[in-house]
């Protein structure tokens, strides 16, 4: 099983913000790295943390609820990383993240944290984990985790 060598950013969608995390190129190890506020332009400001992490890849969480079915935040995160892959030309992966936000609370509560305190750090949390399993997976199994998102052509007008 081989794992593709490389830096990958984890990238948690919310309404309000985006949580942003980076692993080593030898995916060891994911770490926070930012969040940014939606109301900023956070597909410019993620293009550019992947420019200067040179990050080979980004891994956005896709929120399915239990059953595995599409939430009212689905759609937003689909939309996200679709926008990530025109503007970054990166290869922008679909990764379920059921629990993830629930984790990132439950550590963040267990390392005696309070919610209020935390919103900030809790979203770069939930892309660490996000990240973190993303490349487990891939380590066990030697495939890329995820769906990779394909670009359709833009629509020929003639």
């Amino acid at each position: 099983m081989t794992f593709r060598r490389g830096i990958r950013l984890g990238i948690d969608v919310g309404k309000a913000r985006v949580g942003v995390a980076r692993c080593d190129p030898d995916g060891m190890l994911a770490t926070p790295l930012e969040t940014v506020a939606r109301a900023e332009e956070p597909v410019r400001r993620i293009v550019a943390l992947a420019q200067e992490h040179e990050a080979i890849e980004l891994v956005v969480g896709l929120p399915l609820n239990l059953s595995g079915d599409d939430t009212p935040s689905t759609q937003d995160s689909r939309d996200f990383a679709g926008a990530l892959a025109d503007a970054s030309g990166l290869p922008v992966r679909l990764v379920d993240e059921r629990l993830t936000t629930v984790t990132a609370h439950q550590a963040l509560r267990s390392s005696g944290r309070s919610q209020r305190n935390s919103r900030n750090i809790v979203d770069q949390i939930a892309a660490v984990v996000l990240l973190q399993h993303a490349i487990d997976v891939e380590k066990q199994t030697g495939r890329a985790p995820g769906d990779l998102i394909s670009r359709a052509a833009p629509p020929h007008h003639g």
